[in-house]
């Protein structure tokens, strides 16, 4: 048990700093490459750094760093909940149709004007919820066979449903000529033109959805047990699936806000993270979040320097990556990892 709790930290501290690495790379790399000093002034005493320098790291850079990395972290997260419910670890907030549901509330509320300010909280995360609960809905309900709920029928309800989705938003998109490449940029998934307001903006939802499953992370364990063993050990299943799915569908919704529809961290990342460091979600949890973090900025790094000065949606390089994961899952999804 020392050993295993040792090996634990050890896989913690590397991917900490791997992170940081990262974090000092994506700032280094770029069209204008900044010196390392420069990077090093600006963390520890900004007031040295030359004023372009300090524009470009502290409006540019480190907003879509830290964005990326909330980005990246709700998503693997959401994924890791999903899949921990329906028992399968295919399952991803992307291809069962959420974050298309989260898409397409908030190009509905872009389309339609409202974009209102509620305490100082944007609505748009809010749209993006509303739909995501609705997508999540309807899937459940449309897979659902009496009181059974079978995982090819609910990947393919979500497939199904999430073409439909996707097909709404090229149609207002078609309708909304006038930002088309902005809007076809955020369909493909994007962090390009992050700032502190799109922080600002999706932290409260963010924080509020990952503490409640944070509350959760044992009931997470029991549902891995199964249903029926999970009622004899005294938990309300239904409740508990409830909010832990409207607490995954806000995580969801609050980052596909602001970056768009970027698919696969939420099926890859858990997945790698419960293979390296087992099913116990208060360990996994984390881990998966700081996996996620790390893997969106390097996405995300890859994708504004392998064509510079061209900048590609950072949703290809996941999907990129993530396409082919899903095949070997599918090819191997005999072998029970869980």
């Amino acid at each position: 048990m020392m050993g295993e709790d040792k090996n634990n930290i050890l896989i913690f501290i590397g991917a900490l700093l791997f992170s940081a690495s990262l974090i000092f790379l994506a700032l280094f790399i770029g069209s204008s490459q900044i010196n390392p000093a420069d990077i090093l002034g600006y963390i520890f005493n900004s007031s040295s750094v030359s004023t372009p320098a300090a524009i470009i790291i502290g409006e540019i850079r480190l907003p879509r760093i830290i964005l990326a990395f909330i980005v990246g972290a709700g998503l693997a997260v959401a994924g890791a909940v999903f899949q921990a419910i329906i028992r399968n670890p295919m399952v991803d907030p992307y291809i069962i149709g959420i974050s298309a549901g989260a898409g397409t509330g908030v190009m509905l509320a872009l389309f339609l004007g409202i974009e209102i300010a509620i305490f100082n909280l944007n609505s748009l995360p809010a749209f993006a919820f509303l739909g995501a609960v609705i997508t999540v809905f309807t899937v459940y309900q449309l897979a659902r066979v009496g009181n059974k709920l079978p995982v090819l029928t609910f990947l393919l309800a979500g497939v199904a449903v999430s073409f439909i989705l996707n097909s709404m938003m090229s149609f207002l998109m078609v309708l909304r000529t006038e930002n088309l490449q902005q809007l076809v940029y955020w369909l493909m998934g994007s962090l390009a033109g992050s700032a502190w307001g799109d922080i600002k903006m999706i932290l409260p939802y963010f924080i509020t959805a990952f503490a409640v499953i944070l509350f959760y992370l044992k009931d997470l364990n029991i549902l891995l047990l199964g249903e029926e063993s999970a009622r004899h050990l005294g938990l309300n299943v239904e409740r508990t699936k409830i909010i832990l799915l409207g607490a995954a569908s806000l995580l969801t919704a609050s980052v596909v806000s602001v970056s768009g529809s970027i698919g696969f961290i939420g099926l890859v990342v858990p997945h790698i993270a419960r293979i390296i460091i087992g099913p116990d979600h208060r360990r996994l949890i984390p881990l998966a979040a700081l996996f996620g973090a790390s893997f969106l900025l390097l996405a995300d790094t890859a994708a504004r320097t392998i064509m510079a000065p061209m900048e590609l949606p950072v949703g290809i390089i996941t999907a990129f990556a993530g396409g082919p994961y899903f095949i070997y899952l599918l090819r191997n999804k005999s072998k029970n990892i869980w």
